[in-house]
């Protein structure tokens, strides 16, 4: 059987043909009209005013700190439970993270957050928030605490894109957002990532950053340091082409969601990850929690039958870079790793894959 895997990139057939634009325009390194055209794209589609495409979703949270203020010696709490590299950024700045333990909804606590905040040895600037699997956290609640502190907010919709909260576009509700296109996320441009924001003047210092802090003249003269972040020209064509179908591969992906829950609702010990009251996520991977059962045989069965899948994402409070780290936890990120599966979810799944996945989970549940 050809292999299954866990969210593999599905192109709209678009891609080639902005590609070949790109080729003919000879505009193959960073920056060029579909750069813009992406930019707006994201902006068009999420309701926010301004957006500056970067390499990699990590280089966007970097900007972000920085432009943000965000330096030395400062505090940035941050979900606990996410990939690393929602967190990677604070080091980068050489600030220092306090973790903040999850709820219910498997995403940040705001009682928590409030009391890390009370915790802290001196106040947070700023909170990265991250929507896990695709699914909002509580932003009305968490946005509030954060207004009431004064503390910045930075969305990490890496895995959000398409998630809504009230009709509200992820990554719109905080102070800046920041998306993925890495190889596996629901849009892909290969590698990439999009910082948003309704303020002009942090976009405007982001992008000055992630090229190389420039000054506007007609030679080479810097009066700060600053990176090579921005993405090529041949990427964004990809990622122009991807929303062109982005509401097509939220939907698929939300009904593969459905086929599994349906498949799977004989079974007590299995909970999926639930999506907070008003929210619609966008499903980038199906989820789920198992009571009794050892994961890794459910994953051990799968790979056995070349089907891809992987446990939930290890907290960073347990990961040993993190060991000195401050923290507000509570068990609950911890227990979900210990017995969480992420199952196969891309949008080019056919329901036929779908019922061979959960044959072999069958087979494991007896």
């Amino acid at each position: 059987m050809s292999r299954i895997f866990l969210s593999p990139p599905h192109m709209s057939g678009k891609e080639q043909q902005y590609i070949a634009e790109v080729f003919e325009s000879n505009y193959i390194a960073p920056l060029g009209a579909f750069v813009e055209h992406f930019e707006k794209s994201i902006c068009a589609y999420t309701g926010v005013k301004h957006a500056v495409a970067t390499n990699t979703a990590t280089a966007a949270l970097h900007l972000a700190l920085r432009v943000l203020g965000i330096g030395a010696g400062d505090y940035v709490l941050s979900s606990s439970f996410t990939f690393i590299g929602s967190v990677n950024a604070i080091l980068y700045q050489n600030a220092l993270p306090i973790f903040v333990d999850s709820d219910e909804s498997w995403n940040l606590s705001p009682v928590l957050l409030q009391k890390a905040i009370a915790k802290a040895p001196k106040k947070p600037k700023a909170l990265i928030v991250t929507h896990l699997y695709g699914q909002m956290a509580k932003m009305s609640e968490i946005m509030e605490i954060c207004k009431n502190e004064d503390i910045y907010v930075i969305e990490d919709a890496a895995e959000s894109l398409g998630a809504t909260l009230r009709e509200e576009q992820s990554g719109t509700f905080g102070d800046m957002g920041v998306f993925s296109f890495n190889g596996n996320k629901i849009l892909t441009t290969s590698g990439g990532g999009m910082l948003v924001s309704d303020n002009a003047a942090l976009i405007a210092k982001a992008k000055f950053l992630a090229t190389q802090a420039k000054e506007d003249k007609p030679f080479y003269e810097h009066k700060e340091y600053g990176y090579n972040y921005r993405m090529s020209n041949v990427l964004a064509a990809i990622g122009v082409a991807q929303m062109e179908v982005l509401d097509e591969r939220v939907r698929r992906r939300r009904e593969i969601f459905d086929l599994y829950s349906q498949r799977l609702s004989a079974y007590d010990e299995i909970a999926l990850m639930p999506e907070i009251h008003g929210s619609s996520g966008n499903r980038w991977l199906t989820t789920l929690t198992l009571e009794h059962t050892d994961p890794s045989r459910v994953i051990e069965a799968l790979e056995n039958e070349n089907i891809e899948s992987r446990p939930l994402w290890k907290p960073m409070h347990l990961q040993p870079l993190f060991k000195e780290a401050l923290r507000v936890e509570n068990g609950i990120s911890q227990k979900l790793f210990e017995t969480g599966v992420c199952l196969p979810s891309g949008s080019n799944m056919s329901d036929e894959d779908v019922d061979c996945v959960c044959k072999v989970m069958e087979r494991v549940l007896k």
